[in-house]
């Protein structure tokens, strides 16, 4: 399996720091956890609150209050004929929700960074709040990998 094109995303301000030949030990040993992401998708939800922007807005930011994490924006747009994607930025990271109410279907995703932020905790309101019957859940560790964590960025 051929690593990934450093020309396709090259890390800027790395200088050569982090070769090519690298890749796979930094990606391989990773020892600190800089946060959490959790995808979440639900299932069989109720379909008006799927539909309702204005729902959706009130969940995403009680969610984000749930999770210990600090809402900085709120941007959410409702498709026509049905459909939301809400998003909202956060200052440990992101909480985004896409819906399809034709389907009773969301796709979730919560990354916060830091200690004190609880991303499981926004996903069980998301899934009580939207009346899911059934859900999918992932909870991926993000970690700094080892061969950079003590790379200094050039400005």
């Amino acid at each position: 399996m051929e690593p990934f094109f450093p020309e396709l995303h090259p890390n800027p301000g790395w200088g050569d720091s982090c070769k090519l030949n690298d890749v796979e030990t930094i990606i391989t040993k990773s020892t600190e956890n800089i946060g959490r992401h959790c995808i979440l998708e639900l299932y069989q939800c109720d379909k008006a609150k799927l539909n309702d922007e204005a729902f959706i807005r009130t969940t995403i930011t009680s969610s984000a209050k749930v999770a210990g994490a600090t809402l900085i924006n709120l941007v959410t747009h409702s498709f026509k004929p049905q459909g939301v994607t809400g998003l909202a930025l956060l200052a440990e990271s992101h909480i985004s929700i896409h819906t399809w109410p034709e389907l009773g279907y969301a796709a979730i995703d919560v990354f916060t960074c830091g200690d004190h932020t609880m991303p499981e905790k926004a996903c069980k309101l998301l899934f009580k709040d939207f009346l899911a019957q059934h859900f999918s859940f992932k909870n991926i560790e993000r970690e700094i990998p080892s061969g950079i964590q003590t790379l200094n960025r050039k400005l």
